[in-house]
């Protein structure tokens, strides 16, 4: 939940006398170099999985990091990871449900930094469960997170990015192509994900702000061990297949490679890639084999064409 108070900045070199991030030049570094240097990096979702990959390897290029997710300590184990590694950490925990904890963000990060030259809308979780047997309270707040969530990120960094000529970067799913029974709530949240991404990059063409949506595969993650209210259990067990399974600082690797690149999309893992090939080129085909997996995991799916 919202903690404005609760800020910490974690620094090596020390703030006091440490330069201000260099100024923007027509020359765009990250796309040549892949490098962040100095660059004011702003990661929801940042405690755990990629978004926690995404802020060490954003430090290890440079990056100055700002980490927003609902739970402080694993943020401040995040932002201890980014200070070992030479660079500033910026701490500050917030729901992405909490428009204005998001807007007051913003306004941090600026009086902090000066600037903000990244934003990464990473927050999100998955509701599972049948379409029809879903309360509607559930299917309330998985699009409050993933989607109005996502939103409020993008809304209140678009302004800061157009001073710096900035990339937005949002995190969908291969899932916003693959529907599959008992996660249609998640699925629902990942293709508007996608929409939302292809028609901010028309809207944003011509202000010098880019935005790149990643849609990832499997991806070892925490996401598994939240529950439909958005509760975190970490009892929870693993249930995606392992053999599938990317590790996160991999996927780090790559999606900050589209970042730097302005990829307007951006889809991997190997099995990530085939499924959304066979949806778009083969659908029916696509859906025969999702339905017959759904079949085999939780009873009959009623199939229409």
């Amino acid at each position: 939940m919202h903690g404005a108070c609760a800020l910490e900045i974690c620094m090596s070199p020390s703030a006091s006398g440490s330069p201000a991030p260099p100024a923007v030049t027509v020359a765009d570094g990250p796309r040549a170099t892949g490098r962040f240097d100095r660059r004011v990096v702003w990661i929801t979702g940042a405690g755990s999985g990629i978004g926690a990959a995404c802020a060490e390897e954003f430090a290890r290029r440079g990056a100055w990091v700002v980490l927003s997710g609902r739970r402080a300590a694993p943020l401040e184990a995040v932002a201890a990871q980014v200070r070992a590694l030479g660079q500033k950490a910026l701490v500050l925990p917030l729901d992405v449900v909490d428009d204005e904890a998001q807007k007051a963000a913003v306004a941090t990060i600026l009086e902090e930094f000066g600037r903000l030259d990244v934003a990464v809308a990473n927050a999100g979780y998955s509701v599972s469960g049948r379409v029809l047997d879903l309360p509607a309270a559930h299917w309330r707040r998985q699009l409050d997170v993933n989607v109005h969530g996502l939103l409020s990120t993008a809304r209140h960094a678009v302004p800061a990015l157009r001073e710096t000529g900035g990339r937005l970067v949002l995190i969908g799913s291969v899932a916003a192509w693959t529907p599959i029974a008992s996660g249609g709530a998640y699925t629902a949240s990942k293709a508007a994900v996608r929409m939302i991404g292809d028609t901010l990059s028309m809207e944003l063409h011509g202000t010098g702000v880019s935005c790149t949506t990643i849609h990832p595969g499997y991806v070892h993650s925490e996401i598994a061990r939240v529950d439909n209210d958005g509760q975190h259990h970490a009892a929870r067990k693993e249930t995606r297949p392992a053999r599938l399974l990317w590790q996160a600082p991999a996927a780090a690797r790559v999606m900050i490679g589209a970042i730097a690149r302005r990829e307007r999309q951006f889809v991997f893992t190997g099995h990530g890639r085939l499924g959304v090939f066979l949806a778009q080129y083969f659908p029916r085909l696509t859906y025969a084999i999702l339905a017959w997996a759904s079949r085999r995991n939780m009873g009959p799916v009623r199939e229409e064409r």
